[in-house]
């Protein structure tokens, strides 16, 4: 379980799915028994002494209309298509269940900022820009051959890294089947390795309560 301050005051916890239940338990332990009703984004809960915490559904599970069928739906099996995408590194992924079953890590070299000025550095701005092009035309290649075979399958595509990458990539019209399957969710993660698609399967999956 993570947390971290939310805007506007309280703060969002990340809930592994099976321990939501548990999570709600203790919440009622502190607050007293709430009142669950169903919003847009998922449940509400609302405790006596003025406590409230908002259970958003995870991307891809159907929606529930109390805390066991939430709970169930978010823990239940769904496929999940993964688009991470930062600077010139790319990873995507399918993940059935807990499980990655489909992988693919793309690193290509994009030039770091120069400290000169005038013309060099409007040479290296543009260097650089060029090479993040072809990083990112590479990353919709892949996502064209990896994951735009299995949309059918997903029940949700789950973006992370630097959005402007994400959106870039999408934006290739071959890929608009997937993007409409794009969660609002976008994942935080450092540049883009197996390890981090891996760990990504578990934050793509995880329940996000804001908590007042």
């Amino acid at each position: 379980m993570t947390s971290r301050p939310a805007a506007g005051g309280g703060r969002w916890v990340e809930v592994d799915p099976a321990r939501v239940a548990r999570w709600v338990e203790g919440f009622a332990d502190r607050h007293g028994p709430p009142t669950t009703t169903v919003q847009g984004y998922g449940l509400l809960l609302a405790a006596p002494d003025g406590a409230t915490a908002e259970l958003h559904t995870p991307p891809g599970a159907p929606a529930g209309v109390d805390v066991p069928s939430f709970v169930a739906a978010a823990a239940g099996p769904r496929r999940l298509g993964l688009l991470l995408a930062r600077k010139g590194a790319v990873a995507v992924g399918v993940a059935d269940g807990t499980d990655l079953v489909v992988s693919k890590v793309d690193t290509r070299y994009v030039q770091g900022r120069t400290a000169a000025g005038g013309w060099s550095q409007q040479r290296f701005a543009r260097r650089r820009d060029n090479q993040a092009k072809a990083a990112l035309g590479d990353a919709a290649e892949l996502a064209v051959r990896l994951l735009l075979p299995e949309v059918a399958t997903l029940a949700a595509l789950v973006g992370g890294g630097d959005r402007r990458a994400v959106d870039t990539v999408l934006a290739d019209r071959r890929l608009a089947p997937l993007a409409a399957l794009r969660a609002d969710r976008l994942l935080d993660v450092p540049e883009p390795r197996h390890a981090v698609l891996v760990a990504a399967v578990s934050a793509a999956r995880a329940v996000h309560i804001l908590v007042r």
